[in-house]
């Protein structure tokens, strides 16, 4: 390490004591002697995993099947309302990373680059004296779902195991550091993925200098039926129970859920060992875990599949924080994909920069800010693949409130729920007089969040032209 990195790093942990002792306590080492490091973080992201599909959020059929994630629930803040601002992979990505909108980094599409314009999440780390490390899925790059990404399209990441994307997860492909030549991952992806991070965070004890390592499966996401065998014996597709709004070939849904949930209970296993290991290294007082998800997935609810939907079973997923000083209790209110980075930062004590849109709710992890309500921006800037037009794809923003969802296409008013007393969404009131004052009081919320964030709602084919993708018949772009 270079003599200016080491005082720069040393400078950040003096400075940030003060800083990071807001969310450092408990039990382990006294305060006193941890309140000079900054917290690890350790993110965990899956693919595809929707809200609905945790045994702490009552899904019938996880009951048992998730304790690790059962228990980091009861250990963390749990946002039950967590939000997918554009409920597809790669707007996700960009959106954690740099803590804009898709509209303003561009990647409202799959399979685009992200450009280095905006200072990201691993930039911000770096510059505070973290080192940075990404294991599994990118998807970012735009590049070929195949091919070796190099240094500087990396955002910022220093230790590196990554593929672009692959959905073959029992002969799974990546690129370590700097090395062109691809290797392929031992079995099913994640189980070795995750042991990479856990040797990672193994090789951090006794270190004093901060890291934010962050682990991306692959799976839920379809193909459901490759989990590892012993997963997909414990759940019987015909006895599965569905969402009350599912609709069409029962038996097909239930096939699809089997292997979904088998992945699931393979990938909370998973989180047990990596938990362990963080406990394993003295380190769990001063690291902050994450479990998350990019979008999650219709199997079935109103007909659908997938993504890219405003319904909730596409647009919110799991969220639990759980990390020194961060207090263990269920909110409510919503919080959206650009929150994530400048919360996380404000977690840590780091700056937030000036390229982000989000907000840094830091203060709802330690208890010192009540929730409010905190309507947050849903959209679909231009429909594309498995959502094409021929299958009722269309441009869409919503607002989506602790209570209710209300949604546009560009011929005006499409949908609008009570949440809470239709939690299947079977109801559309829009239009509906008794629900006219609520309507409108949304769509004042909408255009107020499309005013902050720069949206000004064209026709999906505008905002291609603008960023010059050259999409197929599908609105998809190309890739290897």
């Amino acid at each position: 390490m270079a003599k200016s990195q080491q005082m720069q790093r040393r400078a950040f942990l003096t400075a940030t004591g003060s800083a990071a002792a807001g969310l450092i306590g408990g039990c382990g080492t006294p305060r006193a002697a941890r309140a000079a490091r900054a917290p690890n973080v350790v993110f965990v992201l899956a693919d595809q995993w929707r809200a609905q599909a945790c045994g702490y959020a009552g899904d019938p059929n996880l009951r048992g099947m998730t304790p690790t994630i059962d228990r980091l629930a009861a250990e963390s803040v749990n946002f039950t309302h967590a939000v997918s601002c554009c409920p597809v992979c790669t707007p996700y990505r960009a959106s954690l990373l740099t803590g804009q909108y898709p509209l303003t980094n561009g990647l409202f599409l799959n399979d685009v680059c992200l450009s280095t314009r905006a200072t990201s999440l691993a930039q911000a780390c770096t510059r505070a004296g973290y080192d940075t490390a990404y294991i599994g899925k990118w998807h970012l790059d735009g590049h070929g779902r195949s091919a070796y990404i190099p240094p500087e399209r990396r955002q910022g990441f220093d230790y590196w195991k990554v593929l672009e994307c692959t959905h073959a997860y029992n002969r799974s492909p990546y690129y370590a550091g700097n090395d062109p030549q691809q290797r392929l991952w031992e079995g099913y992806d994640a189980f070795a993925q995750t042991r990479d991070a856990q040797a990672y965070i193994a090789g951090r004890a006794g270190r004093d200098t901060p890291f934010l390592l962050v682990l991306s499966w692959g799976p839920p996401h379809n193909p459901y039926e490759t989990a590892p065998e012993r997963f997909k014996a414990r759940f019987a597709a015909g006895q599965l129970a569905l969402r009350d709004n599912v609709t069409g070939d029962i038996a097909a849904w239930r096939r699809d859920l089997a292997g979904y949930y088998a992945h699931i209970a393979a990938l909370d296993e998973s989180l047990g060992l990596l938990l362990k290991t963080i406990d394993n290294a003295g380190l769990r007082d001063d690291t902050i875990v994450v479990f998350t998800s990019d979008h999650g997935d219709m199997l079935g609810s109103h007909g659908q599949i997938r993504k890219q939907k405003p319904w909730d079973e596409s647009i919110r997923v799991p969220l639990l924080i759980r990390g020194p000083g961060v207090m263990n209790r269920a909110i409510d209110m919503p919080i959206n994909t650009p929150d994530l980075m400048p919360t996380l930062l404000g977690a840590c004590g780091v700056p937030v920069p000036a390229s982000a849109q989000g907000t840094d709710f830091s203060s709802l992890l330690r208890g010192t800010r009540p929730p409010d309500d905190n309507p947050v921006l849903i959209q679909c800037p231009s429909p594309f693949g498995e959502w094409t037009r021929a299958r009722g794809g269309r441009e869409y923003r919503g607002v989506r409130t602790r209570r209710h969802t209300y949604v546009r296409d560009l011929n005006g008013p499409w949908l609008l729920y009570d949440n809470e007393a239709d939690p299947y969404q079977l109801a559309n009131l829009v239009g509906q007089p008794r629900q006219a004052a609520v309507q409108a009081r949304l769509e004042r919320e909408l255009r107020r969040l499309l005013a902050e964030t720069g949206d000004d709602f064209q026709p999906g084919q505008a905002y291609i032209a603008q960023w010059g993708y050259p999409v197929d018949a599908h609105g998809t772009m190309p890739y290897k």
